[in-house]
């Protein structure tokens, strides 16, 4: 049973090859920086979904703690008075103004931090500086094992699983494990049958984007 897991692990996480349909050009080499800049903020992501969490649980008040302190917390007529600083939307509530400020972004779907480059848009300055890196190849983040060096802090992050072999991400269904939890996404679909990506030419439809990219240079 054990060997028939490494094996769909493997299946997984190995990159499907790629059909080489013609000598690569300089319009090739474009393309190939485009899909890179893709990847690495996908990466980046899942990468650093753990920092994310840990920056909202410093941010934002659980809403529980709230409806409880509300609860205990009344005026003279016992009408329960507002606390923190909550979101008029989806009722989120933020432990400081700066935190609810950001998050209001998300609502009225405002990015207003623009790469002079590419011309991409982020809510954040810090989105903003972590993706220009991406244009002037600085990495700074170096792995002390082997001294590959990553543009973001969430992607060396990912790398270093590879080292220590840990795999925090578990199915709860067969208790499969997965050093990132787009692998662990992936996984799933296994499990459940799904297949998001179809072909718009034939409708056939894969787990995975890259098994639908293959099929249509291969196919179409």
């Amino acid at each position: 049973m054990k060997v028939s897991r490494d094996k769909e692990e493997e299946e997984v996480e190995e990159e499907e090859p790629v059909l080489c349909l013609k000598i690569p050009d300089e319009d090739d080499d474009l393309e190939a920086n485009n899909h890179q800049i893709q990847k690495e903020e996908e990466e980046e992501e899942e990468g650093e979904d753990d920092d994310v969490k840990r920056l909202w649980r410093i941010m934002c008040v659980p809403r529980d703690d709230v409806m409880e302190q509300n609860q205990t917390r009344k005026d003279a007529k016992g009408v329960k008075r507002k606390r923190g600083h909550e979101c008029d939307f989806c009722e989120k509530v933020f432990r400081y103004p700066s935190g609810l400020a950001v998050h209001m972004r998300i609502h009225a779907n405002e990015k207003p931090y623009e790469c002079d480059v590419c011309e991409k848009c982020f809510r954040q300055a810090g989105d903003l500086q972590r993706h220009v890196r991406i244009h002037t190849n600085e990495k700074p983040y170096e792995c002390d094992v082997c001294e590959k060096r990553f543009a973001r802090s969430g992607s060396l992050k990912t790398h270093k699983r590879t080292h220590t072999n840990e795999k925090p991400y578990e199915c709860d269904v067969c208790e499969m494990r997965f050093s990132r939890s787009e692998n662990l996404k992936t996984h799933k679909r296994t499990h459940t049958n799904e297949k998001p990506y179809e072909c718009h030419v034939c409708e056939k439809r894969y787990r995975q984007s890259s098994g639908l990219k293959y099929h249509m240079r291969a196919q179409h």
